[in-house]
């Protein structure tokens, strides 16, 4: 088994190569990561330039530092590997949990691994963890026993608490937030502004913050479709607009030229059109 390892912390972060080191018990490992820390990237990837890398050493597993977003190291990683049948994104330093999974880059990598058809699995510890994964070792050593032979399992959020009872399976904790605008000033007397989010609802039973709260190992499997289905069964009923038409006049798949059309549409454009030359 072909296993990358990557994350959003960077190359040279402690929690990849304690990662590494439990990967490399289950098959070959190739670590790619960030060659600088991209925490809080999301899912960008990087079009406006090539991107590089420069092959390093980590934990003595072959490593490779990348200028670019974890999305766009598992991407080349893959690429290059050719054929890779796990990625494992972390061992991140701070916990990615309920709305955070939204700009998560460590779980950027594990999507863009399963955006590829590929198995994604993204593991978080508390940030205090560092530098010594000792006690963590044997949690994610479970972790990926237990994964591995959910072969229909692509896409899964793991996170550890500081002193793990066991693993259950969670749910997004989805709570609603107070985002503040924090003003302050540099040293010139410059204006700066911090965003401050702060939750204003508990965790609820069953959901991944809950289960960390608990002191349990939270596994919440994903899916990359964001599709609200029973929304979009409710409106289909209640407010319908020309489904049935669209479904009587246009073919189940589209035609070539219509795909091409839509997908240079999708097309970042040139900068000359964007400056009006």
């Amino acid at each position: 088994m072909r296993i990358l390892v990557s994350n959003d912390d960077g190359i040279y972060s402690p929690g990849i190569a304690a990662l590494a080191e439990v990967a490399a018990e289950f098959g070959s490992v190739r670590v790619v990561a960030p060659d600088v820390e991209r925490s809080s990237s999301g899912h960008a990837i990087t079009a406006s330039r090539p991107l590089s890398y420069r092959r390093t050493v980590v934990g003595g597993f072959e490593a490779y530092r990348v200028n670019g977003t974890p999305a766009d190291c598992v991407a080349l990683g893959a690429y290059l590997w050719e054929k890779v049948d796990l990625v494992l994104s972390g061992l991140n330093l701070g916990l990615n949990l309920g709305n955070g999974i939204w700009h998560s880059g460590t779980l950027a990598a594990a999507k863009q691994a399963a955006l590829l058809g590929l198995r994604g699995i993204a593991l978080s510890a508390p940030a205090t963890a560092e530098p010594d994964f000792t006690s963590i070792k044997p949690w994610m050593r479970r972790v990926v026993e237990t994964l591995l032979p959910l072969s229909d399992l692509c896409l899964t959020n793991v996170n550890f608490p500081r002193d793990p009872r066991g693993l259950v399976w969670t749910r997004v904790s989805v709570r609603k937030y107070d985002g503040r605008i924090v003003p302050t000033t540099d040293p010139e007397n410059r204006p700066l502004y911090w965003f401050s989010v702060t939750p204003i609802e508990g965790a609820e039973e069953g959901t991944d913050r809950w289960a960390v709260e608990q002191q349990w190992v939270s596994l919440t499997p994903l899916r990359l479709d964001l599709t609200d289905d029973p929304m979009l069964s409710r409106l289909r009923a209640t407010r319908p607009l020309e489904e049935q038409v669209a479904t009587a006049v246009s073919p189940k798949r589209s035609s070539r030229e219509a795909a091409d059309a839509v997908k240079s549409e999708e097309a970042e454009a040139p900068a000359t059109k964007l400056h009006g030359v």
